[in-house]
C-alpha cells in the first residue's frame, strides 16, 4: 500500500470523482482521469482505498486517522484483527 499516493489522491479528488476514476480505470486497462498505472487491480485497490480514506476524513476524521481505519479494515477482512 503507497500510503503517500493514497493521501494525495484523497486530498485531491471527492468520493464520486474517485468511483468515476475506478470505472475509468476498469474500462480501459488501468488509466483514469485521476491515477494510472500498468496493472488494473492495482490502480482499482489504490483509488478505492483512496475513495475510502477521503469518505473517512468527510465524516469528521482526520487524515491519519482515516488512514490507521484504513489499515485497521484490510487487516480486519484479511482476518488478522477481530
Amino acid at each position: 500500500m503507497n500510503i503517500k499516493e493514497i493521501k494525495e489522491l484523497a486530498k485531491k479528488f471527492t468520493p464520486e470523482q474517485l468511483e468515476n476514476c475506478i470505472t475509468q480505470a476498469i474500462e480501459n486497462q488501468g488509466k483514469s482521469e485521476c491515477y494510472w498505472g500498468d496493472d488494473v487491480l492495482e490502480v482499482v485497490n489504490t483509488l478505492s482505498k483512496a475513495q475510502t480514506v477521503r469518505e473517512l476524513m468527510e465524516q469528521g476524521m482526520s487524515e491519519i486517522e482515516a488512514i490507521r481505519e484504513l489499515a485497521r479494515r484490510i487487516r480486519q477482512i484479511q482476518g488478522l484483527e477481530k
